[in-house]
């Protein structure tokens, strides 16, 4: 075989309207679990605290629970923390990347079969 990478479906959910939930917002909330901060999720993807910062509040607008709950400082500065119901929506969307990639694999393996491979 060759080194090209393989074919994989990317998920991406349009709300009505100009919301968007796809694989970077919840690699963010991911960061944000592992870090307890946006700053430190931020910089783990290489975007800015403000650009993390404008993704977070644009998820916690998106849905009618927060899925970020930003913490004040105390001796340490503050912090953020996923909300239960972000949970949930990493677990729910992680779960939908998994049954698109099932449900298309078959066809996936095809276009596999069928494409040109760099030189």
């Amino acid at each position: 075989m060759t080194d090209a990478p393989d074919l994989r479906p990317v998920l991406r959910i349009d709300f009505p309207g100009a919301d968007r939930l796809g694989r970077g917002k919840i690699l963010l909330l991911e960061h944000i679990r592992e870090t307890g901060s946006i700053s430190a999720a931020g910089r783990a993807m290489d975007m800015s605290y403000r650009r993390a910062w404008q993704l977070v509040n644009a998820l916690n607008t998106m849905f009618a629970r927060p899925v970020v709950a930003p913490q004040r400082g105390g001796s340490r500065g503050g912090g953020a923390s996923v909300t239960p119901f972000g949970e949930d929506l990493i677990r729910r969307f992680r779960a939908m990347e998994a049954a698109a990639g099932a449900a298309l694999a078959a066809d996936l393996d095809w276009l596999e079969a069928h494409r040109r491979l760099p030189d």
